[in-house]
């Protein structure tokens, strides 16, 4: 790649960085940039996980920081998705970039119509996490499911993350955020040793992108803590 190709992706990466921990969708901006500069599709899924494990990395860092974290709860919930990660990452690395383009185009695609649908439902009573065994058995449950999505193609992760935690555990957006980064974090470490395995990587793309993606997660981390749950949503 040229320079400008590499100042490109990290401010691709900041955005997707801020997008991302505020919400979901961040990798809907990188995957799509990486294959526009002639990555391969199935290579570009495996290069942006580099950036995405700094992006959490570095959101959590920030979190704890303004005094937003639950390791204990984080910690079960990510222990659930680790799982599904690998086995959804095994499975991707099995895809050609034709299957690859054409999965993430239909997810795109169905992203936009569910955001130009989307019904505004009253928010649910934020309850203390944990106050509920059933919610948050349910909760831990569906972390499999997230986690095999996730290691599987990641893009728009955060729109299963968000309303599994928000509306099945009663979280406020914040914290939903807090303890969606160190789910995504702790899936995606392992995932990337598969994706790396499979010769899915290209470490110095990804880690100028992960630059961006870092400094996005941070900014998007202190706009969560700072504005709270208005602005996120």
């Amino acid at each position: 790649m040229e320079l400008w190709q590499y100042i490109l992706l990290a401010m691709v990466g900041v955005v997707g960085g801020v997008l991302n921990v505020l919400a979901g969708g961040g990798s809907l901006i990188m995957m799509p940039t990486l294959i526009l500069l002639g990555v391969n599709g199935s290579v570009a899924n495996g290069t942006s996980r580099i950036a995405v494990v700094a992006q959490n990395l570095t959101a959590i860092f920030a979190f704890r920081k303004k005094g937003f974290s639950d390791f204990k709860l984080s910690l079960s919930l990510a222990a659930c998705a680790i799982p599904g990660g690998v086995i959804g990452a095994l499975a991707g690395t099995k895809l050609d970039g034709v299957w690859f383009n054409r999965i993430l185009a239909a997810i795109m695609i169905c992203v936009m119509v569910l955001m130009a649908t989307e019904k505004k439902t009253p928010t649910p009573a934020v309850e203390e996490a944990g106050s509920t065994p059933r919610r948050t058995a349910v909760a831990h449950l569906l972390m499999v499911g997230v986690g095999f999505y996730g290691g599987f193609i990641q893009a728009g992760v955060g729109f299963l993350l968000m309303p599994i935690l928000h509306r099945v555990l009663r979280l406020d957006l914040v914290r939903t955020n807090m303890h969606k980064v160190f789910i995504v974090a702790g899936y995606m470490i392992p995932a990337l040793v598969v994706y790396a395995a499979a010769g899915k990587t290209l470490w110095a793309v990804g880690l100028v992108l992960a630059i961006g993606t870092s400094i996005g997660g941070y900014v998007g981390s202190h706009l969560a803590g700072k504005k709270g749950d208005p602005f996120i949503r």
